[in-house]
């Protein structure tokens, strides 16, 4: 490679190696129980979700992968995130007056998955 072409080339090699890179789940969200709910708000939350508010709730029954923890805190951040994944592109956030927060950590465990939908 000739000495132009080399010095041409070097900035730009340098600017790409200093551009911050993203990494895949950069932007990736999950909606979760926020810890300082009450249970009143998370129950509240948790019906509407699950009932008029459409969430496919089915994994948090009894025998199904979700289930366990048995907990208010923990099935409510599965209907919460699976809410809004399938509503945030018509609007929808993760509030449920103050019940939910979002999280970039995939709060999936074991065989329970919380869907992303990107």
């Amino acid at each position: 490679m000739s000495p132009f072409v080399l010095k041409m080339l070097l900035p730009l090699m340098l600017l790409v190696v200093m551009l911050p890179q993203r990494s895949k789940g950069d932007f990736e969200q999950w909606c979760i129980s926020d810890s300082q709910a009450t249970d009143a708000e998370l129950q509240a939350a948790l019906d509407y979700t699950c009932g008029e508010g459409g969430a496919d709730c089915s994994k948090i029954q009894e025998n199904q992968s979700c289930y366990l923890p048995n907990t208010l805190k923990d099935h409510a951040s599965f209907a919460f995130n699976a809410y809004y994944q399938k509503f945030k592109h018509n609007g929808a956030s993760c509030y449920f007056h103050s019940a939910a927060m979002t999280t970039e950590k995939d709060p999936s465990y074991g065989s329970c998955h919380y869907d992303y939908t990107p």
